[in-house]
This record gives structure tokens, C-alpha cells and sequence, in this order.
């Protein structure tokens, strides 16, 4: 079945970088776009950023949020069947639960999610 597993969350200081994994199995990864989802306490999950599939007429396309352009970075290794999440000059705002999905833009591929990556953001 189709599974995600994200990892490489913790806590850093403000200005701080971290690099999150997102792990797919049980689909063909490369036919899929990507996109990393951020989820603060008390608040709804919201898209951070996408990379589209790898085959299709725009193989690659990003796509990310205001609040992190220039400072995150998606990319995909789909021999690895990985997608990576760069997160520099990181910002107290950044902080929440951090999950990865099958999806651009604002569609989301039917299935479940994973249990996702907690960065925090704090001095």
C-alpha cells in the first residue's frame, strides 16, 4: 500500500538549517509529483512546497509558498524514491509538524498520510 515516511525534523535556533526526508513506497514514485505540507498547533495543515513528477509534460515544476521562497529549497531522487525538503534561515513561524504527500498545488492524491517530522524553531 502506499506509504510515506518523513524524517529529519528537530529544534534549531532561528537562522538555522535543516534538511527533511520524505521516504515513498507501494506507488511509482517518479510518475508522482511531491509536495511538503506544514501543520502549527491550533492551525490547518498548509502547502509549503512541491516538486512535480518526473515524467509528464512539465517534468520538474515547483511550486512554493510566499513565506519560504528564497529560503527552502524541494528537490526529488526518484532512484532513492526520496524527496527532500532544504530549509535554511529558518524562522520561529517555520515551526510545526512537517508532512510530505502525492500532490501539487492545491490536489492532493487520495491516501494516507504519514505520521510527519516535528521542526521547531525557538532560541
Amino acid at each position: 500500500q502506499v506509504q510515506l515516511v518523513e524524517s529529519g525534523g528537530g529544534q534549531v535556533q532561528p537562522g538555522g538549517s535543516l534538511t527533511l526526508s520524505c521516504v515513498g513506497s507501494g506507488f511509482t514514485f517518479r510518475s508522482f509529483p511531491v509536495s511538503w505540507y506544514r501543520q502549527a498547533p491550533g492551525e490547518e495543515r498548509v502547502l509549503v512546497a512541491g516538486i512535480g513528477s518526473t515524467i509528464g509534460t512539465t517534468p520538474g515544476r515547483l511550486n512554493y509558498s510566499d513565506s519560504v521562497v528564497g529560503r527552502f529549497t524541494i528537490s526529488r531522487d526518484d532512484a532513492l524514491a526520496t524527496a527532500y525538503l532544504q530549509m535554511n534561515s529558518l524562522k520561529p513561524e517555520d515551526t510545526g509538524v512537517y508532512y510530505c504527500n502525492r500532490g501539487f498545488g492545491t490536489y492532493v492524491w487520495p491516501g494516507p498520510w504519514g505520521q510527519g517530522t516535528q521542526v521547531t524553531v525557538s532560541s
